[in-house]
């Protein structure tokens, strides 16, 4: 899998009897880039990657978000709902953390054991 750079890309999350969900995903992975992460947003079109990351706050954010940690085979370990102003506790076997608006994850099947995929777009 290799260290990601700061891009574009899809977030694969496999679904039921083979279906498979795209989301547009930006990939947020030099230092700069990670904590800016939804800073500043109303709103983000699909995800954002964080890598490499263990946890996210959400002070100065204008909107509630979910947020998955992700292994470092990009398996959920956690899902949780967070409200601005708030600091999420690390998880220690996190190596990723994918940041989307609040309510969203659970329509793409992303919960707990679901390993995703990150394709990546050519520059």
């Amino acid at each position: 899998m290799g260290r990601w750079r700061d891009g574009r890309g899809e977030l694969v999350v496999p679904g039921e009897g083979g279906a498979v969900v795209r989301v547009p995903l930006e990939i947020a992975a030099s230092y700069r880039a990670r904590t800016k992460g939804l800073l500043g947003r109303d709103s983000v079109d699909g995800a954002m990657l964080l890598s490499p990351a263990g946890s996210v706050h959400t002070f100065r954010m204008g909107m509630p978000i979910d947020v998955a940690y992700l292994d470092r085979r990009l398996r959920v370990i956690a899902v949780r709902t967070m409200k601005p102003g708030r600091l999420g506790l690390p998880r220690v076997r996190a190596r990723h953390v994918l940041e989307a608006e609040a309510g969203v994850m659970a329509g793409w099947g992303l919960r707990v054991g679901v390993r995703v995929a990150v394709e990546v777009k050519a520059e």
